[in-house]
């Protein structure tokens, strides 16, 4: 069989986890993504650190981790501590399409996190950022939502608790709308090589996992429908770029994976408790310190646990959170910078909540010797397991303009930082009803290959996010960039190169 020839499907499951799609296989409720895993090759899937949706979709797409692109979440910072920016693009590093684009291989991309298309040998359809993205070719959105015959799917709104049942709705109707999208383009173009992402997966397990996290006959109808509906419109993708003919190759990938929130840690609280981030006056209003001394007292209370939810979705937008301002002030990091001494101030955690910044001020012996006192300190934290890395712990490039001086990893991730000052203690082990959200990001995603080449239950160990699109390249018989740090795994899975 000529690698050449072979073609690939790449579908994306935003935060996919086998924790919970396994259990569900073996209820019967996937069928297709049971069948693909039963006839090819199934295996945990390392995500990038942080494991953040922007930072590990990019790292997939170039082969490249976050050092050598120099993207380490959504935001980077953007001048003064307490301004941040959005994250432009990977580019001008070049993703896998890129690749096949520029060697006259027809290649199509619906959903992945752009703010525009641009021109390649095929189509884009970017997501994530706004429902109006410019697309390429220019009127391919309207060509979809004539296909589909409807608009087609933006981001899920805001979570709100009162309107959970139409909230999961909205989220099965989308994955319903975005799969037929791509399937019609599919069918349409005929891409050698098709990347299509359900964002919908990660947001429903970020807001409900609770509800996830339960024997399967025990977890709701409506969420069983909801991933039922995401297995079907996966196998109808499949079915259509299959039946453009010739030898095909489908994997099933997540950026990271998911699960239980356990506790929260206030990094910037901490360093104000350590005396490396220092405040002019008090940050918090009695206000808000008494809310929030009482509130998680009274939290197991009838009343205020049947309450607390639909109050603090009242709270946290519009009128509400106007209110709630009033009342209780803004614990925002942004709010905060303007009572912060920054001439005795050391440290911050801020735009991303994994990293802890260092004053510019400090350099040369001053600097590391904070860097040394961080890491110590952090490191002998009695109450939880925090994990601390320096960039060059962790990647091979050295793109450390917009990185963070240190990251953390706290509890394995089963404990999440923040970077507010909403609560008075650094570390919340009891975590509030009230808080929004159950699900949180884990290391290891989802791997599912099979295909035309692919060896049936091959054992290929564990694998990189990173190393898929080498892969990629590898299968369709074109040769990996040297400067990707991602490697091929093509040959543990049986391709021929």
């Amino acid at each position: 069989m000529a690698s050449s020839a072979r073609r690939f499907l790449i579908l994306g499951l935003d935060g996919a986890t086998f924790d919970l799609l396994d259990p569900l296989m073996e209820a019967g409720d996937l069928p297709f993504l049971q069948s693909l895993a039963r006839g090819g090759v199934k295996a945990p899937l390392t995500s990038v650190y942080p494991a953040k949706t922007i930072p590990a979709w990019y790292s997939f797409a170039t082969g490249l981790d976050p050092g050598e692109l120099g993207i380490f979440g959504f935001t980077e910072p953007d001048g003064a501590p307490g301004r941040s920016r959005l994250v432009h693009s990977f580019r001008p590093s070049e993703a896998v399409w890129d690749r096949l684009s520029r060697l006259g291989r027809r290649v199509g991309v619906v959903n992945f996190p752009l703010r525009t298309g641009y021109p390649v040998h095929g189509f884009i359809l970017p997501g994530m950022f706004s429902a109006t993205s410019p697309t390429f070719p220019s009127g391919l959105r309207a060509e979809v939502e004539g296909e589909i015959g409807g608009a087609y799917p933006s981001e899920l709104p805001v979570f709100k608790e009162a309107e959970r049942d139409e909230w999961v709705a909205e989220a099965t109707r989308s994955v319903v709308q975005r799969g037929r999208a791509a399937a019609a383009l599919a069918e349409r173009h005929h891409p050698d090589f098709l990347f299509a992402l359900f964002r919908e997966t990660d947001r429903v397990q970020h807001q409900l996992w609770s509800e996830l996290d339960r024997p399967v006959d025990r977890i709701p109808a409506d969420l069983r429908a909801f991933f039922k509906t995401v297995d079907s419109a996966c196998a109808s993708i499949d079915r259509v770029f299959r039946a453009s003919g010739g030898p095909a190759v489908t994997f099933v990938i997540s950026d990271h994976g998911h699960g239980k929130i356990e506790s929260d840690f206030l990094t910037n609280r901490w360093l104000a408790e350590e005396g490396f981030l220092v405040f002019r006056d008090a940050p918090d209003p009695w206000s808000r310190r008494l809310f929030a001394r009482l509130l998680p007292r009274v939290q197991h209370w009838p009343l205020v646990r049947r309450i607390s939810p639909r109050i603090a979705g009242f709270l946290s937008e519009g009128r509400g959170a106007l209110l709630a301002n009033r009342l209780l002030g803004d614990a925002s990091f942004e709010r905060a910078t303007q009572q912060i001494d920054w001439d005795r101030t050391q440290a911050y955690s801020y735009p991303i909540p994994e990293g802890i910044y260092l004053n510019p001020t400090l350099a040369g012996p001053e600097r590391e010797a904070v860097l040394l006192r961080l890491r110590h300190r952090l490191e002998a934290f009695p109450d939880a397991r925090i994990e601390v890395f320096g960039p060059s712990d962790l990647y091979e490039g050295r793109k450390f303009e917009h990185a963070p001086s240190l990251l953390i990893r706290v509890d394995g991730m089963r404990t999440e930082p923040r970077m507010d000052f909403a609560y008075p203690n650094s570390l919340i082990r009891e975590r509030p009803d009230y808080f929004c959200g159950t699900g949180t990001h884990r290391m290891d995603g989802v791997f599912i290959g099979a295909g035309d080449g692919i060896t049936p239950g091959a054992n290929v160990g564990v694998v990189r996010l990173i190393d898929v699109a080498p892969t990629i390249l590898d299968g369709m018989g074109v040769e990996p960039p040297a400067a990707w740090s991602g490697r091929s795994f093509g040959a543990r899975l049986g391709l021929p190169g």
